[in-house]
């Protein structure tokens, strides 16, 4: 992720606008959030492997299911959710029902269509979990927090999510793949 400045075009491309390098400033704030993030996301995994044997983004689809009436959702719902492609969810789902912590439904009304549905196995996963995963988000986030910084965080967080969901109609998502 290479944000400084390249080499100029070459003579066969001709002349192209100058990109907007970031500033030293900039490019300190972008290398944090980029270590932050990376080093948060592993240890998140590392716990929820240590506690339960899945990886964090295995345990956010338990939590969507465990949030969704009748502990059920679309798989296409559960895609857009987790912000991921349907193969990757597929996949997903396969490795949890393999666990007997999720199951498929047909969808009645689509033949196409399937819900994943969070068994009750799934549940007590998730209830077992929980504890040692929100002390661990607390430890390494929200602890290190004045409440001024969570609230500014939380604002930012939402401004940048916002920016990025796209509003075209065709756009190129993960879960339409």
């Amino acid at each position: 992720m290479n944000t400084a400045p390249a080499p100029g075009p070459s003579p066969a491309s001709g002349p192209t606008e100058e990109p907007r390098w970031l500033s030293d400033g900039e490019q300190r704030v972008w290398r944090s959030y980029l270590q932050a993030t990376t080093l948060l996301e592993d240890h998140l995994d590392r716990q929820l492997q240590r506690d339960a044997g899945m990886p964090h983004i295995y345990y956010g689809l338990l939590v969507k299911l465990a949030d969704s009436p009748q502990r059920r959702l679309r798989m296409t719902e559960l895609a857009m959710y987790a912000k991921i492609t349907r193969s990757r969810l597929s996949h997903a789902i396969a490795r949890l029902e393999k666990n007997g912590w999720v199951r498929r439904e047909n969808c009645p009304s689509d033949k196409r269509g399937q819900f994943a549905v969070l068994t009750d196995e799934g549940h007590a996963v998730l209830e077992r979990t929980a504890p040692g995963h929100v002390a661990a988000v607390r430890g390494a986030l929200f602890d290190r927090l004045t409440p001024e910084q969570q609230k500014s965080l939380g604002e930012i967080m939402r401004i940048v999510a916002e920016g990025l969901e796209p509003d075209e109609a065709g756009a190129d998502l993960p879960w339409l793949r």
